[in-house]
Order: C-alpha cells, then sequence, then structure tokens
C-alpha cells in the first residue's frame, strides 16, 4: 500500500510540475516607464520580453495600480501620415527563442487614468499576462529623462 502510495504521488507531483506555467522562459529587460508630464493623466511602460522557451507566447493584458485602465497599444499610420494610438486586443506575439520590444513610437503598455504622477526615480508595478507562461509582476523605474532609442545597460 506504501508504495502505491508513494506511485500515485510521484505521478500527481509530475503531473502538476508539467502543468506549471513557463514563467522561467520569459524574462524582461530594460523596462521604464514615462509620462508626458507630472500633471499627465496617461503614461506608458516599454521594456524588451524576451522568450528562451522552445513554444512561441503571446503576452495579452497588463495590470497596475498606478492607472485605472491598463491596455496594451501600439502605433499606426492613419490617413494623411498622421500617427494613431490603438489598443491591440489580441496582444504581442513572443516568438520562441525570440523577442518582442515594447517601445516609444510602436508597441507599449498604456496607462490611463494615473493613479498619480509618474516621478523621476520611482517605480511601478505592472503585472503581465502571458497565454503559456502566466502572469509575471515586473517592477518598472520611472525614467523621464529617457530618450528615444536609448537603452539602460546592466552588468
Amino acid at each position: 500500500m506504501t508504495t502505491r502510495l508513494t506511485a500515485r504521488l510521484g505521478a500527481t507531483l509530475a503531473a502538476v510540475l508539467l502543468a506549471l506555467p513557463a514563467a522561467a522562459d520569459i524574462t524582461i529587460e530594460d523596462a521604464y516607464a514615462r509620462s508626458s508630464s507630472p500633471v499627465a493623466k496617461s503614461g506608458a511602460a516599454f521594456m524588451m520580453i524576451h522568450n528562451s522557451g522552445p513554444e512561441d507566447d503571446r503576452l495579452v493584458a497588463a495590470r497596475s495600480d498606478a492607472a485605472m485602465r491598463v491596455e496594451l497599444h501600439t502605433h499606426k499610420e492613419a490617413d494623411g501620415g498622421v500617427m494613431q494610438m490603438m489598443q491591440v486586443e489580441e496582444g504581442f506575439p513572443v516568438p520562441a527563442g525570440g523577442m518582442h520590444a515594447l517601445q516609444r513610437g510602436g508597441d507599449h503598455v498604456m496607462l490611463m487614468g494615473l493613479t498619480g504622477p509618474l516621478k523621476q526615480g520611482a517605480a511601478l508595478t505592472v503585472t503581465l499576462v502571458f497565454e503559456q507562461a502566466g502572469e509575471m509582476v515586473v517592477e518598472v523605474p520611472v525614467d523621464l529623462e529617457r530618450q528615444p532609442g536609448a537603452q539602460a545597460h546592466s552588468n
């Protein structure tokens, strides 16, 4: 009876481990947030999402207490060459062995109805939701001085 119980517990543990999300395959680098001014009602978070796993994944949502609403957005060219920001309801693909850049002028996490100002040097907590990897909590530093295309270097 003990052998049967041990075998059953081992099989259950193996099934649970196989069912765990592949969060270790997703890593976030160079995250930062910005707003246009100290009194702005909206802001955005940017980052590099890397997927070292063998399966494609997709960022499908984001949440943060820093804003009343958080959406995944991108910029598209509208009529007359004007850039327009819009929600991407299907989310952003993160290919196996690849990455997806959330950057200014492109895909980003949009923070609408900020609950407080985004102050230089502060940080906000953002929960990213992936189809395969599940939820990942990221501390995003506020960098109001970051220039487009500039990346922080870490050791």
